[in-house]
């Protein structure tokens, strides 16, 4: 089996990396530009960045394609997508897998929970039977057309049943064919640790800072053997919070002076979403014309 392009960049980083989360190409780009050697398509900052709505299963299989293929086609690094349960059972889910697949992704998450599905450091969760999970996970491995596109298992059991039933079902997901496991919003450090100890193939931890999982870092990470760690809301939640305040001081000094000393100078912004390439490509073909 061909090693995935995630996997090569787990490797190439010593065997953990971090995962910019981003719902936009903008996002995807700076990541990129700052070195990052993956990123991932999170389903909550696709509904709150290109909708204004929340993670509560608005969104579907369109929207996260169209997000996808956006962010794909500005940057080189595999990107991970979101794909929230497979917007339905095994027919869906190989319908979700080719269209997504087709569309870009490097991986693509499935989670268990029941729909429409919640983010997963909300209250009130609740999954499906492990078995209906397990023969979706069996439908996305058939229906990859690449052997290498990494296929993620997320389960949102902690909550509802307690961490020994999501450590069960990770297991139990690995044997169904899943490349990557991910346990969403453990409650301490200590079972961070039991996951990995307990659970089998790369692990996948997600950051969401203010949720119920406790802040570690990257070491910490890589000492405990995890293979990628998702922040997956952080630039979302960051830029939300600079647009309020801009527009409120905007407001109410009548203009944006104030703020000028914080903003990338138009130059900077043009040359992160590739002026100099257009500016090249533009100049070449005049000159030709002018021949």
């Amino acid at each position: 089996m061909p090693e995935s392009r995630i996997a090569t960049a787990i490797r190439e980083a010593g065997g953990t990396i971090l995962l910019p989360g981003v719902g936009t190409p903008l996002e995807a780009l700076a990541a990129q530009s700052a070195g990052a050697t993956a990123a991932y398509v999170s389903g909550y900052a696709t509904a709150a960045w290109r909708h204004g709505l929340p993670d509560i299963g608005i969104i579907a299989l369109a929207e996260i394609t169209e997000s996808l293929r956006a962010v794909t086609a500005v940057v080189d690094i595999p990107v991970i997508v979101d794909a929230d349960t497979g917007y339905g059972d095994v027919v869906n889910v190989a319908r979700a897998v080719e269209r997504l697949e087709s569309s870009g992704a490097a991986g693509i998450q499935l989670e268990d929970q029941t729909w429409p599905k919640r983010c997963g450091h909300l209250r009130g969760k609740s999954v499906e039977p492990t078995d209906v999970m397990v023969r979706k996970i069996r439908a996305a491995v058939r229906a990859r057309a690449d052997a290498g596109t990494l296929i993620v298992a997320r389960t949102d059991a902690r909550a509802p049943y307690g961490i020994a039933e999501a450590i069960d079902r990770a297991r139990r997901y690995h044997d169904a064919g899943a490349d990557a496991l991910f346990i969403d919003a453990p409650e301490s450090e200590a079972e961070v640790e039991q996951i990995a100890r307990e659970v089998p193939g790369i692990l996948v931890a997600n950051m969401s800072e203010s949720g119920l999982t406790p802040m570690l870092s990257r070491e910490r990470f890589a000492e405990l053997g995890y293979g990628i760690v998702l922040y997956p809301t952080s630039s979302l939640r960051i830029a939300s919070d600079v647009f309020v305040r801009f527009f409120r001081d905007l407001l109410a000094d009548g203009d944006s002076s104030a703020w000028v000393g914080q903003m990338s100078t138009l130059g900077t912004l043009n040359s992160l979403v590739g002026i100099e390439a257009a500016e090249h490509l533009e100049a070449a073909v005049l000159g030709e014309v002018g021949q």
